[in-house]
């Protein structure tokens, strides 16, 4: 039964929860998995990423809801040789499992964002920190992980372009500050 409160809501970062096979990366590709990814690295400059995602509007799913393009420019602009997209989901706050449940349903949903942000800030690295306690989600994570590099998703040359990008992940003991 469809409830009143949700008739006029629709999934955006779990719309493939219970819709693609979360330990097959062919289902995610089915679904247009990693389609984005390919678009951006075959027909887009980094700087015509970041106006992309400035222009949409899009924004952090923290409290703060920082303005996802203007952390892109501001990291794209930035000196340096080395430059890392880092995902953060060691969720904090007593009850909350939003990023366990878009790392478990969708992991590659996130492997292909990440992918994006790198091309667009100029990373070539990146790290997913996960708390220990979300065993599920490091195991889709890893199997993910391993599944794109196998298909040239990750790692280097993506999709035939000069662009290289590694992912690994790093288990923290997770602690509420």
């Amino acid at each position: 039964m469809q409830q009143p409160f949700f008739t006029k809501q629709f999934p955006i970062v779990l719309e493939n929860s219970g819709k693609v096979d979360l330990e097959r990366i062919e289902s995610y590709i089915a679904a247009d998995g990693y389609q984005a990814l390919y678009h951006v690295l075959r027909e887009m400059t980094p700087a015509e990423v970041v106006d992309a995602i400035t222009r949409s509007g899009l924004r952090g799913r923290g409290g703060a809801g920082y303005p996802t393009g203007v952390k892109w420019a501001t990291v794209a602009k930035a000196k340096g040789d080395r430059k890392f997209v880092i995902c953060n989901a060691d969720e904090g706050d007593p009850g909350a499992f939003m990023d366990r449940s878009v790392l478990e349903s969708d992991p590659h949903r996130v492997l292909e964002g990440m992918a994006i942000a790198a091309y667009a800030i100029g990373a070539n690295q990146g790290y997913i920190y996960i708390r220990a306690e979300y065993p599920i989600a490091i195991n889709r994570l890893q199997i993910a992980i391993r599944q794109a590099q196998r298909l040239g998703l990750l790692g280097s040359n993506i999709f035939d372009s000069p662009f290289d990008f590694k992912i690994d992940i790093r288990i923290g003991a997770g602690a509420y500050v």
